[in-house]
């Protein structure tokens, strides 16, 4: 019997990256995966590839309406939540400087708004001793990513406060903070591939470990956060780093 037998399982963001990863290793487990994504092409082939208890719902995280279809879906399919992983994100290099207010409107409509409405949304739907994993960073005042790391600071006030506010339901609320990952997030940093590998020997050079991430390890956290292993985990901030902000 897998770890999350029978459980029903939502992750935005879930066509690609850590989140596809992560909505794989829930539907191993058992659960049935509901995922979403803003572009309908990859949300197919993530549904493909994850091939069994997957339903995918296209949508936005930023735009509310899309946050209601997606738990309409849920709703209409008989089923409550268990597991919400808030994953869907992304942030952009941008100086104090240069930075416009597109940039921060864009980055903290993703992260911040789609975060807390994802969360606020699925309040109906979630069973008492459900688990909910917000995605966090390991960003700390590198140059050029201040909107991005201001988002993730909220992101990790958020998992506290949230962890008070539904103890009384036994809803965990907890924060997975990926290091350096090798997704297809860190090639959309840079305008060429030359530029891309820069970003991620810089990375690298940060790390322990000496490497970056995959994906499938921090899916294994999630996994963790997720299942009865980690009933009397809440309101922390879980790194998965390599070392690179522990060291």
């Amino acid at each position: 019997m897998g770890k999350l037998e029978g459980k029903t399982a939502v992750v935005t963001g879930g066509n690609s990256g850590i989140g596809l990863a992560t909505a794989k290793r829930f539907a191993e487990e058992g659960a049935h995966v509901f995922i979403t994504g803003r572009r309908q092409e990859a949300l197919d082939a993530a549904v493909a590839e994850i091939g069994e208890n997957v339903t995918g719902v296209r949508g936005d995280v930023s735009n509310l309406d899309d946050i209601d279809r997606l738990y309409e879906a849920v709703a209409e399919s008989g089923r409550r939540i268990d597991v919400l992983f808030a994953n869907a994100g992304g942030g952009e290099f941008a100086t104090l400087e240069d930075l416009t207010e597109e940039h921060f409107d864009s980055t903290f409509g993703i992260n911040v708004k789609g975060t807390l409405f994802t969360v606020q949304k699925a309040l109906p739907l979630l069973n008492d001793g459900a688990s909910v994993i917000l995605t966090g960073s390991t960003a700390r005042g590198e140059e050029a990513f201040g909107v991005y790391a201001a988002s993730k600071a909220a992101i990790r006030s958020f998992s506290r406060t949230w962890a008070n506010e539904l103890s009384d339901r036994a809803i965990r609320v907890n924060t997975l903070a990926p290091g350096p990952t090798d997704t297809p997030g860190i090639a959309g940093l840079a305008p060429d591939a030359e530029s891309a590998a820069k970003i991620r020997e810089g990375f690298v050079s940060q790390v322990p470990l000496g490497r970056m991430g995959r994906p499938e390890e921090v899916a294994d956290v999630a996994l963790f956060l997720a299942g009865d292993q980690s009933t009397f985990v809440t309101g922390v901030e879980l790194f998965v780093d390599g070392g690179q902000r522990q060291v």
